[in-house]
């Protein structure tokens, strides 16, 4: 078996953002109240994959991934301020998030609600502030633009909104589809292309890269959907079966355990092509595809 090259990669840069995270976070000239909350959440766990894709698209450029480091932390505030918000009495109203208390069971509703706006719109000044040295003004302008699509009402929201307007209701595969692509999808597309335009790519590689996230966001969303079935409660940190609970249609439901299982090599496979064609080395990439392929929570 082959050493894996991922572990100690996400090891390093995983407690290089965490560090990242709570030092903008704490340099707020803000109330105490607000940026507990928004660091509880900041630093409830999680494998941190979409930075994790940004700082491994750098190196497949050959380009120091230290250089992503304010992207990667404005990805993460996005990601995080979802999650607050998801867990909410009027969205999932779920008590648990990555096996602690969510945001608003600590820190009631209005605060919760107040820390995800917080750490939404901190992300578009962290990244905002991205060095010169980094990347050019037109790169940083494609950048804020990209991020505010994915995060938006075609992105993340319109997603989440055709998520809450699917419950109860048997959705086609063509409509599922269309919720992972934006709720979970765009962002973790936005991942992968914003370590691109870091990198300068060219049009062909980005055009690459960018298919190559898409495929892998929805192999990410189908095994959620697969782990929501059949997981472990105390690994995936919220209870199984909320899907369900929640009368939301899912892969499983759609097309059986056992097809919704071939769809996610399916998507997997496409996502390893896509990154062949980039002519990077993408050693890091392809453990990240695997890993989302085979992850238990």
């Amino acid at each position: 078996m082959k050493p894996r090259l991922l572990d100690p990669f996400a090891q390093e840069y995983k407690q290089l953002l965490d560090t990242e995270l709570r030092t903008l976070v704490e340099k707020l000239n803000a109330p105490p109240i607000i940026k507990e909350s928004m660091i509880y959440s900041l630093e409830a766990g999680g494998k941190r994959i979409r930075p994790l894709l940004l700082f491994a698209t750098l190196d497949a450029f050959g380009i120091d991934p230290h250089r992503g480091l304010p992207a990667a932390a404005a990805i993460e505030m996005i990601h995080t301020y979802s999650l607050i918000h998801d867990d909410l009495p009027s969205m999932d109203n779920d008590d648990l998030r990555r096996g602690k208390p969510t945001n608003h069971k600590v820190f009631g509703d209005a605060i919760a609600i107040l820390a995800g706006d917080a750490l939404l719109t901190y992300s578009f000044e962290v990244i905002g502030k991205i060095s010169a040295e980094f990347a050019s003004p037109d790169a940083l302008i494609k950048l804020i633009i990209e991020m505010a699509k994915a995060a938006g009402t075609e992105g993340m929201v319109g997603g989440q909104v055709a998520d809450m307007e699917g419950e109860g209701k048997s959705l086609t595969l063509q409509e599922l589809e269309y919720i992972h692509i934006h709720k979970t999808g765009k962002l973790l597309r936005f991942s992968v292309v914003a370590g691109a335009i870091l990198a300068g790519a060219s049009q062909s590689q980005l055009d690459n890269l960018s298919a190559f996230a898409h495929h892998l966001g929805l192999a990410f969303q189908i095994q959620d959907d697969i782990l929501d079935l059949v997981g472990n409660q105390q690994l995936i940190g919220k209870p199984v079966g909320s899907d369900t609970a929640n009368l939301k249609s899912t892969y499983p439901q759609l097309l059986s355990l056992e097809g919704a299982k071939d769809a996610l090599q399916r998507q997997i496979n496409l996502s390893t092509e896509y990154l062949r064609e980039t002519g990077l080395n993408t050693n890091l990439l392809e453990e990240i595809t695997d890993l989302v392929a085979t992850r238990d929570h």
